[in-house]
């Protein structure tokens, strides 16, 4: 554990001890279980998970999820594994507590994502009982109908499954209707595709290489050496060499960057000493989904825009 993990650990501990507290407001014996297993398979055939945190108490029993991981921002709301960790939980508990409500949380400090989401008891048993059973027991059997989607990154076969191509394919296959160009509507299609079209590209690109070093012929491909920068095989006796050959201004010393100097001193310590010389910049403009959680920026003409570039 480096001290980046130690620091994010700490404060998922402070997280889990105020919802701790919170649920001592409202019942006199809350109980904690930690890396607790929690088995549903009454809705899905051998069907269990791991909680990182269960808190049992009345009328509120809460799930808490660590997500360590930056790469997806996860969100709880409607979040089929916590809510089924929520019903494993309920089966577990609901005969010792008069629970009401269950309330799901993720903490994902890498991404400064912390959201809580909860949902009545009896509208999560119904979700179990009307939407996972059935479509559990067709799973269970052979069953059903593979369904691409952004889950598939997490699939062991993502790179050669054919429903996933299929269903990436479909929009290069797509008949746009004249004029020429696209309309707003349509461009609008094409960007919430995109991402699942990279990751998609670069899980098929990812595979086909492994397969190729590997031996494997791939049709109309081959294996090369990419682009490559030169690098000292040994910077001491370059050094050397240099000042033999009577030049001396071959360091180049700069400051630690942001991060670096903050795993040097420690968060706290870092924002004490620090905090007033660094600034974060705004970013440059990106187009994202409307479900982003940050703000839209506000609209500048083409103009000002120019002038700006111009300037800068």
């Amino acid at each position: 554990i480096d001290e980046e993990m130690e620091v994010h650990t700490d404060d998922y501990v402070q997280f889990v001890a105020q919802h701790l507290q919170s649920a001592r407001e409202h019942c006199s014996d809350p109980q904690v279980y930690v890396e607790q297993r929690l088995d549903y398979s009454h809705l899905a055939p051998g069907g269990f998970g791991t909680g990182d945190c269960v808190i049992v108490a009345e009328p509120t029993l809460q799930v808490i999820d660590l997500k360590y991981g930056m790469g997806v921002e996860v969100s709880p709301v409607e979040n089929p594994q916590l809510m089924l960790y929520g019903l494993g939980a309920l089966a577990a508990f609901d005969a010792l507590y008069d629970i009401r409500e269950v309330s799901l949380s993720i903490f994902q400090p890498r991404r400064a994502n912390v959201e809580t989401w909860t949902i009545p008891v009896n509208e999560l048993i119904a979700w179990g009982e009307n939407t996972v059973k059935p479509i559990a027991e067709i799973a269970a059997h052979g069953g059903g109908d593979y369904q691409a989607g952004p889950w598939c990154q997490f699939c062991r076969i993502a790179p050669t499954c054919r429903a996933r191509a299929e269903s990436n394919l479909a929009l290069a296959k797509h008949e746009f209707a004249p004029p020429a160009e696209l309309s707003i509507a349509e461009v609008a299609d094409v960007l919430a595709k995109i991402p699942e079209l990279k990751a998609w590209a670069s899980d098929v690109e990812a595979w086909a290489l492994a397969k190729a070093r590997a031996g494997t012929q791939i049709p109309g491909f081959k294996v090369v050496a990419g682009r490559s920068i030169r690098k000292y095989t040994d910077e001491a006796a370059v050094a050397e060499a240099a000042k033999a050959a009577g030049y001396s201004d071959i360091w180049d010393k700069r400051l630690i960057g942001i991060t670096a100097m903050e795993r040097l001193m420690g968060k706290r310590a870092f924002t004490e000493t620090l905090g007033d010389l660094v600034i974060k910049p705004e970013g440059k403009p990106t187009l994202v989904p409307e479900s982003d959680k940050r703000p839209a920026l506000h609209r500048v003409s083409a103009a000002t825009d120019f002038t700006n570039t111009n300037n800068n």
